[in-house]
């Protein structure tokens, strides 16, 4: 047997990955604690608005359009360092993401103008554009597709783990310390976070296969041309369903605490504190979800029942709450709306990361995932800057903000409409694979 023979001999195909649930939970672990990090930068910003706002002399409208500039780069970074993660190591992305994030945090430290605070967010949405995608990624690597939709729903959850637990935390301190001192926390929470990842994180069991492992392992290295995965219909109504649910996610980033206080007038300290609450609804909506679509499919549902028409309907329910919330009187009747809509509008984002997964190879998922996330996030572009304007026109603040949560929710209706039409992740995995396991 020549040198050449031995080595191919040798290169037989592997063994299948074996599934170890604690190594597996304690990296999934410390990516929600990424997560809460990444989410807390994206909520500052709606903490500290009334108080940027009277510092300086910006408009709602300004506010708005900054928290729209923070998805700027957002998506073009999603979809390159997505597909960058298909050949490097998800750890290494994971840990450059977040040491970019606590660099961002600096500029409007040294220079408290709208225009540093602009930039800086600019550039931290760039940082953190590709964050929930490489978080899936690198938690995937440790669970077999068929359990992926409650680890999905935990780092989905470290957003609300941070209006929750943070938000209240960061209130506090802008009131004790000023905006800046909550800038300054955040970049120091970052940094420790690094240092963390640095000891604990490495590659899982169902890792990325990538160069001479990729062209060894066939059941695990195949490819598929990528725009059978991007225009199967499952990818196309996940991602338009989606879009909707997420421009209403960015809008409670930068206006919720704005719209409790001068919208139904709370406090400072009751809005901010309050910032949490749809948070608390959608955690258990994206928990629960996951936990049982991952259950069902695992006993043999239909992936087309658990992982489509269960987040369509969350969709359709969310959205025609809040289409009905310009008609809902009392402040803490419009607080109990937006709570219980939220919560069920989000439960679709971890289940359709799953189903994206489910249709890809996995040596493309990283990728796949950047991709979808980053059609996913454009809402965020214009969402907080329509909210913004809608309320500097509108009589009162109160009717601008419910006039703009009534036009997301009309948006919500018609995601969950499609998504109920389009996605259905077992046929989707036939056609792509064509018979091929992945």
């Amino acid at each position: 047997m020549t040198a050449g023979n031995l080595d191919h001999a040798v290169a037989a195909p592997a063994a299948p990955p074996v599934f170890r649930p604690a190594m597996a939970w304690t990296i999934t672990a410390m990516l929600v604690l990424f997560m809460i990090v990444n989410w807390a930068d994206k909520a500052v910003l709606g903490i500290v608005a009334q108080p940027l706002k009277a510092d300086l002399g910006l408009s709602s409208a300004e506010i708005g359009f900054i928290g729209s500039a923070f998805f700027f780069l957002y998506s073009i970074s999603g979809v390159a360092v997505g597909f960058l993660a298909n050949k490097v190591k998800t750890k290494w992305v994971l840990l450059g993401l977040a040491v970019l994030w606590s660099l961002t945090q600096v500029p409007v430290l040294l220079s408290a103008t709208g225009a540093a605070l602009l930039m800086s967010r600019i550039a931290l949405g760039a940082a953190e554009g590709p964050a929930t995608a490489m978080a899936n990624a690198g938690t995937f690597e440790w669970f077999p597709k068929e359990k992926r939709s409650l680890p999905s729903a935990w780092l989905s959850s470290g957003a609300s783990i941070a209006k929750i637990a943070v938000a209240p935390v960061l209130t506090l301190i802008v009131v004790a310390w000023g905006w800046r001192a909550a800038f300054v926390t955040l970049a120091l929470v970052g940094v420790v976070w690094c240092v963390a990842w640095l000891l604990i994180g490495r590659e899982g069991p169902y890792a990325t296969p990538r160069g001479k492992t990729a062209e060894q392992q066939s059941d695990t290295g195949i490819r598929v041309p990528f725009r059978k995965i991007a225009l199967s219909r499952s990818f196309i109504g996940g991602a338009i369903g989606t879009f909707m649910v997420y421009g209403m996610v960015s809008v409670v980033l930068t206006w919720l605490p704005s719209y409790f206080e001068v919208g139904l007038g709370f406090s400072r300290v009751q809005a901010g504190s309050m910032f949490g609450l749809p948070s608390i609804t959608g955690m258990i909506g994206m928990v629960g979800a996951g936990w049982l679509t991952d259950r069902m499919v695992s006993r043999g549902s239909s992936a087309r029942v658990q992982r489509g028409l269960v987040p369509a309907v969350s969709l359709l329910i969310g959205g025609g709450l809040l289409a009905a919330l310009p008609y809902i009187g009392g402040a803490w009747a419009a607080v109990a709306v937006v709570v219980v809509a939220y919560g069920f509008m989000v439960v679709s984002l971890p289940v359709m990361n799953a189903v994206v997964s489910q249709i890809s190879p996995t040596r493309q998922q990283p990728g796949a995932l950047g991709f979808f996330l980053a059609l996913q996030t454009l809402s965020g572009l214009f969402a907080p800057a329509l909210t913004g304007a809608l309320v500097d026109v509108a009589p009162t603040p109160g009717a601008g903000y419910a006039q703009a949560f009534q036009l997301f929710g009309v948006a919500v209706l018609v995601g969950g409409v499609v998504m109920a039409l389009l996605v259905d992740p077992d046929r989707d995995a036939r056609r792509i694979f064509g018979g091929v396991r992945s």
